[in-house]
């Protein structure tokens, strides 16, 4: 017999489990990972060049509401992603090697690794605690400016602005920069 649950009842549900990035599988602990994908609006049109976006507000709000601001709030990352034109995809040009990329990944692996030495149970930037944060992301006053005003601005929770730091130490990482 199958049964159906409320998925976004069920998400939330589960959202606190999901910040915990390790899973215990048969006394094995393993990494995970959330990602999700989807469209900010129903129509899947919202600020498409090309075609326009007929949702009401009524419809966006119901859309919206599917996913728990506690669960978003877990996600590190929010990209959004325009069509591509048919010429763009056919263009001889593919952009950067993945070797190039795996190599700068790799790169920036091994600069956490090395971080973390002194530091039990943190193997990368997404598992630092509030305490080993403090001491690896400095920002200077630019950069402290501009997450202050996103802060107010966006009303962004102490979780976000902890993933945001998190995040900015990883891409400077992958840049080879010692500073965010």
């Amino acid at each position: 017999m199958l049964s159906f649950v409320n998925p976004s009842r069920s998400i939330r549900g589960r959202a606190r489990r999901i910040q915990d990035p390790y899973l215990t599988v048969r006394q094995h602990t393993i990494s995970s990972s959330l990602l999700r994908r989807g469209n900010p609006h129903p129509c899947g049109y919202f600020g498409d060049p090309k075609r326009e976006c007929r949702c009401t507000p009524n419809q966006l709000r119901a859309y919206r509401q599917r996913l728990s601001g506690p669960l978003l709030d877990r996600i590190d990352i929010h990209i959004e992603v325009p069509s591509v034109d048919f010429r763009d995809l056919n263009r001889a040009d593919s952009g950067e090697p993945s070797e190039t990329i795996r190599a700068r990944i790799e790169a920036a692996r091994a600069v956490q690794t090395s971080r973390f030495a002194n530091e039990p149970n943190i193997r990368c930037n997404a598992a630092m605690s509030s305490r080993v944060m403090k001491a690896h992301t400095h920002l200077d006053d630019h950069c402290r400016e501009l997450l202050e005003n996103a802060m107010h601005q966006m009303n962004f929770s102490a979780r976000a602005h902890d993933r945001i730091l998190k995040v900015a130490r990883t891409l400077a990482d992958l840049a080879g920069h010692d500073r965010i």
